[in-house]
């Protein structure tokens, strides 16, 4: 991805959780959790013993309309709502994580609360904060960069919601991740690695996330075709659910990212949610360490 503002400090801390990842030839392990969740103390209780075992925090906005997460995530985002979130609780949650490790921070949003929010607003909140870069999964995806004036930060009336996101994020030097849709042609691709840095995501299994199948046939191969042809290192997430299915991503992907499993663990331990989730982060990296290492 092609910048007119060079990333931040905080995107540079994704930079280096893949390195150090690299570096001990294994994928890097990203937990999910909606921010707020089971409460605002308890979930900011598990996202720091969560990160002792991962590589990148995924930050959650909860959302009331969260098209493609199954049932586990939306009831956890709906209850974070009804406890009274508030994007500043995602603002002070990522203060605090970056603050007590290097643990690298993404923040995982669906593009109505920051249009509500403002995009320049968030992007620049989520700078300051520490975090290294979004992943808007329902951001429009037909619009590039080629199409908008990457050189200023200029808002024309015929910006796209993605064009008014990729100016932001640049401007604020944060990381823009995409989620790739299963099917997509070679030139689909190359053009979403166009829009994106730091880290692409590919789904393990088609539908919602949370889906208790195994993972594709087709995965490697997919997770092969994308790394060549945006020249990114490659995420998969979306029905990671055990740890021998974490292992067995990690022989391919760059990154395994992990979060219906974990809330489904911490919803059967309400009074000890936090302990559970760091409980099932270990686990998971467990699973990751012991695979080989992923595939160039």
């Amino acid at each position: 991805m092609t910048t007119s503002t060079p990333p931040s400090w905080s995107a540079a801390g994704l930079d280096h959780a893949l390195a150090r990842s690299r570096a001990e030839q294994r994928a890097a392990l990203g937990l999910y959790l909606p921010v707020g969740y089971p409460t605002r103390a308890a979930g900011l209780d598990a996202l720091h013993l969560m990160a002792k075992h991962a590589d990148v925090l995924q930050l959650g906005v909860p959302h009331t309309d969260p098209v493609l997460d199954g049932p586990v995530i939306r009831r956890a985002a709906a209850q974070a709502l009804d406890a009274g979130f508030r994007m500043r609780d995602l603002f002070d949650a990522a203060t605090e994580l970056t603050a007590a490790g290097t643990t690298a921070v993404l923040a995982m949003s669906y593009w109505k609360p920051i249009e509500v929010y403002g995009p320049r607003a968030f992007a620049e909140e989520l700078a300051a904060s520490g975090v290294a870069g979004v992943l808007v999964p329902d951001l429009p995806e037909t619009e590039t960069e080629t199409e908008t004036d990457t050189e200023t930060d200029t808002e024309t009336d015929t910006d796209t919601a993605a064009a008014t996101w990729q100016r932001a994020a640049r401007a604020a030097g944060l990381h823009t991740s995409t989620l790739i849709p299963a099917r997509a042609s070679d030139a689909h691709l190359a053009a979403l690695g166009s829009v994106t840095s730091g880290l692409i995501h590919v789904p393990a299994t088609p539908g919602l996330t949370g889906a208790r199948r195994p993972l594709s046939p087709y995965l490697p191969h997919l997770v092969r075709r994308v790394r060549t042809l945006t020249g990114l290192p490659v995420a998969v997430g979306i029905g990671i659910g055990t740890p021998d299915q974490a292992a067995q991503a990690s022989a391919y992907a760059d990154s395994v990212i992990v979060g219906s499993a974990v809330i489904r663990r911490m919803h059967a331990q309400p009074g000890a949610a936090a302990v559970t989730a760091a409980e099932a982060a270990r686990d998971f990296a467990e699973g990751i360490r012991r695979a080989r290492p992923p595939a160039a």
